[in-house]
């Protein structure tokens, strides 16, 4: 079993910016490719960011490329998403998954693409 727990979401004005962290235990995390996922009220849960183990090379969903950042500390643990000049339309839940594969067309099947979900946070954009 992998637990992931994401922190860091909260409320911030648009224009701001917030990093959200997701601490992974119970296996290796350098074993897995890593994402993050977001689900707005009344919406679909959609790809926001994915980073490859292998030369790290990171994808992101238009909507968020030139103001997101995806990175990884396999030595922690740790998964990040810093997220800069954020949006009203940015508000939803954001969720870290590990990945069973990384989708260079960012259409990722949300049951066989992706291993484990952690129990999400909260990011509010306020006008």
């Amino acid at each position: 079993q992998v637990q992931l727990v994401e922190s860091g979401g909260g409320l911030v004005q648009s224009g701001g910016s917030l990093r959200l962290s997701c601490a992974a235990s119970g296996r290796t995390f350098s074993t897995y490719l890593m994402g993050w996922f977001r689900q707005a009220p009344g919406k679909e849960r959609e790809f926001v960011a994915a980073i490859s183990w292998i030369g790290g090379t990171t994808y992101y969903a238009d909507s968020v490329k030139g103001r997101f950042t995806i990175s990884r500390d396999n030595a922690k643990n740790m998964l990040y998403l810093q997220m800069n000049s954020l949006k009203p339309e940015d508000t939803a839940v954001y969720y870290c998954a590990a990945l069973r594969r990384i989708r260079a067309n960012n259409n990722y099947d949300m049951e066989s693409d992706v291993d484990y979900w952690g129990q999400g946070t909260q990011v509010t954009v306020s006008s």
